[in-house]
C-alpha cells in the first residue's frame, strides 16, 4: 500500500490530490486547492511551500508527484509557473520525500486514454476511475489525475519487473 501527493503547480492556485493505491486500486483520500492572495509573488511561494508542507504532514504520502513544466504562450507566466513548482518541490524535498515529474499529456493519457483530453474529460475520469460522488474542482482533479498517473506509472514498472523475473526464470531452466 502507497500514498500518493499529486501537485497541479500554479501560481494563484495549486491543485493537491491525495490516493492510497494498493494492489491496482485506488482510493481517495483527499483534494483541494492551495489559493494564494493577491500579493507579490514571493508571497504567493511562501503560501505554496507552507501549504504543501501542511499537507505532507497532514497525509503522510509515500512519493509525493508533479506536473511538469510547459511552454506557455507567456514567458511570464511560465517563469511564474516554474518557481510554483519549486516552492511545491522544495516543500517535498525537506520532508523527504521522492519527487517524481509527469508531462501533462503523460497525465492526461494515462487517465482519459489520449493525451490531448480537455480539462472536463480529466474531471469526468478522475471522478469515475476514484467513484467520486461529485466533480473536484478543476485544479484540485488535475492534482488527482497526477497521483494516479504516477499510481499507473508505478504498477507498470512493478509488472514489467515481474515478467522481466519470469522471462529469466525461464531462460535459466
Amino acid at each position: 500500500m502507497a500514498i500518493f501527493l499529486g501537485i497541479d503547480p500554479g501560481s494563484r492556485l495549486t491543485g493537491f490530490g491525495v490516493i492510497r493505491y494498493q494492489h491496482g486500486k485506488a482510493e481517495y483520500l483527499g483534494s483541494g486547492c492551495i489559493r494564494m492572495q493577491k500579493e507579490p509573488l514571493p508571497h504567493r511561494l511562501k503560501t505554496i511551500y507552507q501549504g504543501v508542507s501542511e499537507i505532507i504532514t497532514q497525509y503522510q504520502p509515500d512519493e509525493f508527484a508533479i506536473e511538469q513544466v510547459f511552454m506557455a504562450r507567456n514567458a511570464d507566466s511560465a517563469l511564474k509557473l516554474g518557481q510554483a513548482r519549486g516552492a511545491a518541490i522544495v516543500a517535498a524535498v525537506n520532508l523527504d520525500l521522492p519527487v517524481f515529474e509527469y508531462s501533462a499529456r503523460q497525465i492526461k493519457q494515462s487517465v482519459v486514454g489520449t493525451g490531448g483530453a480537455e480539462k472536463e474529460q480529466v474531471q469526468q475520469m478522475v471522478m469515475q476511475m476514484l467513484k467520486l460522488n461529485a466533480t473536484p474542482q478543476a485544479d484540485a482533479a488535475d492534482a488527482l489525475a497526477v497521483s494516479l498517473c504516477h499510481a499507473h506509472t508505478r504498477q507498470s514498472l512493478i509488472n514489467m519487473s515481474g515478467q522481466a523475473r519470469k522471462t529469466v526464470r525461464r531462460r535459466l531452466r
